[in-house]
């Protein structure tokens, strides 16, 4: 094959930059506020589905990605390993991660949605993260696979101590539509 020691970077940046990606995704896409346009209400299938998570987050069903949209982000990832990269043993190097990375991403959601109490303090400290997320504060701990990487950095890590408990987080703004 094609594959170069250069291949390995791939995989390196990918987990430097995953917890930002998966921040990204779920402040701007999973917890996105229905809104109308033009008279239309714009209200994605991620969001409504993470909706419906917070309001009973120990559903398995809601727990992993809608088959729908792991279809679109497998279409995706593979048409940008395809297209973008400049050789193709580059672009499998990108499928293989964010596959492995999707799919720890998945396995790590799931158990932390399960009865299943962490031994490690690694583990431990992402499932409190994602536990105050859904029953302290929705506005707060975005990242599930890693323990507050890009929370830090993006300033929605707070002392769990000072935060209020919201109302909402539970609902998550489901009945709003703004415009």
């Amino acid at each position: 094959g094609d594959w170069r020691i250069t291949d390995a970077l791939v995989p390196v940046v990918m987990a430097a930059v995953f917890p930002f990606f998966e921040w990204m995704i779920h402040v701007v896409v999973l917890h996105w506020r229905p809104r109308s346009v033009a008279g239309l209400t714009v209200d994605p299938l991620l969001a409504r589905k993470h909706r419906d998570h917070h309001i009973d987050p120990r559903a398995v069903g809601l727990v992993f990605i809608p088959v729908q949209s792991l279809i679109g982000a497998l279409v995706s990832a593979g048409a940008i390993a395809l297209l973008l990269f400049p050789r193709t043993a580059l672009g499998l190097s990108f499928l293989v991660t964010i596959l492995a990375f999707g799919l720890a991403y998945e396995w790590t959601h799931y158990l932390v949605h399960t009865d299943y109490r962490p031994k490690r303090a690694l583990y431990r400290a992402i499932w409190r993260n994602h536990r105050l997320h859904h029953f302290k504060n929705e506005h707060y701990w975005f990242t599930v696979t890693s323990s507050g990487t890009a929370d830090r950095v993006l300033h929605t890590y707070p002392d769990p101590t000072t935060v209020p408990t919201s109302p909402t987080a539970k609902n998550l703004h489901a009945d709003k539509v703004t415009g």
